[in-house]
């Protein structure tokens, strides 16, 4: 179980989450970007993945469906998934985050007009579709909804509620197969990170709009869970991380490579923005006394919080690659770093650092994950917490996330440690507040993890 502090932060990043994304809502809605529905589609002809349209959460609020108050144990889903979903799900209030006091703010200074009519931001925070992609009228403020994540209902609402039905089948006729890992994991980055035509820019960003972060066990931890899992391995928590990781490097190296090719560059979004963003004033200020290792100062830094904490599990997953990995990425960070005008050599390096990410995934979704191999990596990740503490607030938080989900798979597992917990409760409180993040104060809390760990 995650503490209230736990909750409380991730809660806190998983609503801002949700905040205002740009256009493309059609690569949402189907969790794989156009192109490769299209190539799926291409490979397929002779049985084609089905199209639907979309049919509103309506759809699924009987309570005989899937809107009973209490879970039911009589059949093989719970029943209350919709009763979930509208009273404790932060994807049900998407669209009411647009009208809110920020909402209104980002919108007159964006000059969009009223967020809630901006499709630049109902991409992401409800089901913005043209009539034609409707199979009936539903109301656009319900939010991110139960078809922004399963994919348009129309062909298979009606099958899947056979007694025969199969999930496989109901996959071909257009619902997403969010049990597989990759697939959810990208489904959710559509949103959490950007895809072709869905990003979070600095303009957003710097007109209120918080800055993009994801972990695929802790966001999956705090949506609340509105099913029934399956899978009975208590490392299944490591499982998720890691393969949220990969998916994650990868998605990110794409989003730099498309950022850029057009577009204004540098894309001051791909840096750490806190590095940028806090109080550098005084004789108090950790980042003047550490210097600027690797850059002068007053660049900004690239954000590498999605590889340098993933990159301890990389290295014991296969070392060769990720020796690769590490110097595509170094470039990529170099070149972003320096704000090269060179745009096509970065594109060049993040779409070598994408190509050996997916290489990577596919040896994570295979490894073999058991307790051993779980402290390992939480013992790995908290020796380099002063490396990761210099890398600034970001990193630190995916670090905090990290080996919270590897310490609660391990204690599943039967290595319940109340010192781990108390040691990551304390990272949480280090991370809470962006702008107050101090390194060195963290980089001792994470040794404490380290050194707890048995």
């Amino acid at each position: 179980m995650r503490s209230l502090k736990e909750i409380g932060f991730l809660s806190t990043v998983f609503v801002w989450g949700w905040m205002f994304v740009a256009t493309g809502t059609q690569a949402r809605a189907q969790g794989v970007a156009p192109e490769r529905l299209h190539a799926m589609l291409k490979e397929s002809a002779t049985d084609p993945v089905a199209v639907g349209k979309y049919v509103g959460p309506g759809s699924c609020s009987a309570s005989a469906c899937h809107g009973s108050i209490a879970p039911r144990n009589t059949t093989k889903v719970l029943q209350n998934e919709y009763s979930t979903w509208v009273t404790e799900d932060s994807h049900a209030r998407a669209y009411a985050s647009l009208t809110g006091s920020l909402g209104r703010q980002m919108s007159a200074i964006l000059k969009i007009g009223p967020a809630e009519k901006s499709q630049r931001c109902l991409v992401c925070h409800a089901i913005s579709e043209p009539a034609a992609h409707k199979a009936r009228e539903f109301d656009m403020s319900e939010g991110v909804s139960c078809e922004s994540c399963h994919g348009p209902a129309s062909e298979w609402l009606g099958p899947h509620i056979q007694p025969t039905a199969k999930h496989a089948d109901m996959v071909r006729l257009g619902l997403v197969d969010s049990k597989n890992l990759t697939i959810r994991s990208e489904k959710c980055l559509t949103c959490h990170l950007g895809a072709p035509g869905l990003k979070v820019d600095h303009e957003l960003i710097a007109a209120g709009h918080p800055d993009l972060r994801f972990e695929l066990d802790s966001f999956t931890a705090i949506e609340p869970p509105h099913w029934v899992e399956k899978n009975t391995d208590p490392l299944f928590g490591m499982r998720a991380w890691g393969i949220g990781q990969a998916v994650q490097l990868r998605e990110s190296m794409l989003r730099v490579s498309r950022a850029a090719k057009s577009g204004p560059w540098p894309e001051f979004s791909e840096m750490d923005c806190i590095t940028c963003h806090h109080s550098l004033t005084g004789p108090e200020s950790w980042r003047q006394k550490e210097g600027y290792a690797g850059h002068r100062p007053g660049d900004a830094p690239y954000n590498v919080s999605r590889y340098i904490v993933f990159r301890k599990f990389a290295e014991e997953i296969d070392p060769s690659t990720n020796s690769e990995l590490a110097d595509a990425t170094a470039k990529v960070a170099m070149l972003i770093t320096t704000m090269s005008p060179d745009r096509e050599a970065v594109q060049t390096a993040a779409n070598r650092a994408a190509e050996l990410s997916n290489k990577l995934l596919g040896e994570v979704q295979s490894a073999q994950y058991d307790r051993a191999r779980t402290q390992r990596l939480i013992k790995s990740i908290a020796s380099e917490a002063d490396a990761i503490s210099k890398q600034g607030e970001r990193a630190a938080e995916q670090a905090t996330m990290t080996v919270d989900s590897l310490y609660i798979a391990t204690a599943k597992a039967g290595a319940v440690n109340a010192e781990t917990r108390s040691a990551i409760d304390a990272l949480f409180v280090q991370v809470k507040n962006p702008s107050a993040f101090n390194g060195p104060m963290f980089a001792e809390s994470m040794k404490r993890v380290g050194n707890s760990v048995r």
